[in-house]
């Protein structure tokens, strides 16, 4: 009798992620719409507007959920690309390349309202701030990938070469974090995830952890679509290369008469 398969075995598995994340995407895409409504509603009709911001500071509640999920995908690519290069894992490209365009897009939703809002507070759309710039850093690495995996044909050097290239600009993460601590910045400093607790009120505070939490399911919810049409192209690229192969192999076996190779004219 054989052992049944570990859990590892199962999860590097394309077709049991296929069955189970079939089975997920589903509740986590409602569980996300209704995130969302209830986020959008506390940030627009129960939010206040701020003391000093006035009305512009529910850019607030699209611009950090953004600024997040930008670093937090990358992160998760991080831990892909080591998946690629030590474990050799099944899905750790696919998890990889689907969530390369989606944090990419989050990316420059972030550094767009970032700019809308820093107009009206800084007089000015843009500056060379050292979190701005980290951030524009990250966009500039996210296309880099997406246009390293369409330049090199064979997926398995794709694969490695954007996997170095992903741990190479993972060292960009914690200067993102820490440069307003670092250097004196116009950017304000951390103001939910701080030694002595959050800074914001609560009437603003628990809208914008919903909006956090709305963007994360949705994220996720989007990460794994991704996963499923990429494992499904790949299943295709399979198929026509065989069935291109088999063509080959059946034309190779015909003379130019017409007739099979070694029967007699």
């Amino acid at each position: 009798m054989s052992a049944s398969p570990s859990l590892w075995t199962r999860l590097s598995n394309p077709s049991h992620f296929m069955r189970w994340s079939g089975s997920l995407t589903p509740w986590l895409a409602g569980l996300s719409a209704l995130l969302l409504a209830a986020g959008l509603y506390l940030s627009w009709f129960v939010a206040p507007p701020d003391y000093q911001q006035g009305e512009t500071v529910r850019i607030m509640f699209i611009h950090v959920p953004a600024a997040w999920l930008g670093v937090f995908f990358y992160g998760a690519m991080s831990l892909s690309a080591i998946g690629t290069l030590v474990w050799r894992h099944p899905l750790a490209d696919v998890a990889q390349r689907a969530g390369a365009p989606i944090g990419a897009a989050l990316t420059l939703v972030c550094l767009v309202t970032g700019s809308l809002w820093g107009k009206p507070m800084w007089g000015t759309y843009w500056v060379w701030d050292a979190r701005l710039t980290s951030m524009l850093l990250l966009f500039l690495i996210y296309c880099g990938l997406i246009a390293l995996w369409r330049t090199i044909e064979d997926p398995n050097r794709a694969a490695r070469a954007v996997a170095i290239l992903t741990l190479v600009g993972a060292v960009n993460l914690p200067i993102i974090k820490f440069s307003v601590n670092w250097w004196s910045t116009l950017h304000q400093p951390a103001s939910i995830l701080r030694m002595g607790g959050p800074t914001i009120d609560p009437s603003m505070l628990y809208p914008l952890l919903v909006m956090i939490a709305a963007a994360t399911v949705g994220g996720s919810t989007l990460h794994l679509y991704a996963m499923r049409t990429e494992v499904m192209r790949r299943r295709v690229r399979t198929l026509t290369i065989r069935e291109a192969e088999r063509l080959d192999a059946g034309r190779a076996s015909v003379a130019p008469t017409g007739l099979p190779l070694g029967q007699p004219l």
